[in-house]
């Protein structure tokens, strides 16, 4: 049986499920800052959010799909469960770091913002 091709669909499973359920939530909490950062045009905003999420889904499902490319010939169940349970941590830890550092750019971006309205 080849262990690999079962990691990998275990794999694939999990990873677009992740990616599908945060990039939903990132969607429906990001419009609140979209929309506070160009309060004057709503529909603008909204395909602002759109193209990011688009973005975010091939972005993410990309660098998941090039990971299976790095996998070693698993031949234990062992080395199954490991593989699988490192390779989605790595996918977790990016979406993580992604997010952040977009929070880290927006946050920034809002203080400009605010910064260029008192003066």
């Amino acid at each position: 049986m080849n262990l690999n091709l079962i990691s990998y669909l275990i794999y694939l499973l999990i990873t677009i499920i992740i990616i599908i359920k945060v990039g939903s939530i990132c969607y429906t909490n990001g419009k609140t800052f979209v929309i506070h950062l160009i309060p004057n045009d709503k529909e603008f905003c909204l395909r602002i959010n759109n193209i990011l999420l688009t973005g975010y889904y091939l972005l993410n499902m990309g660098y998941a799909i090039i990971t299976l490319s790095k996998w070693n010939e698993i031949t234990t169940y062992i080395d199954l469960i490991e593989t699988v349970s490192y390779q989605t941590a790595k996918i977790i830890l990016t979406l993580a770091i992604l997010h952040y550092f977009n929070v880290f750019w927006i946050s920034k971006f809002i203080k400009n913002i605010n910064n260029t309205k008192t003066i």
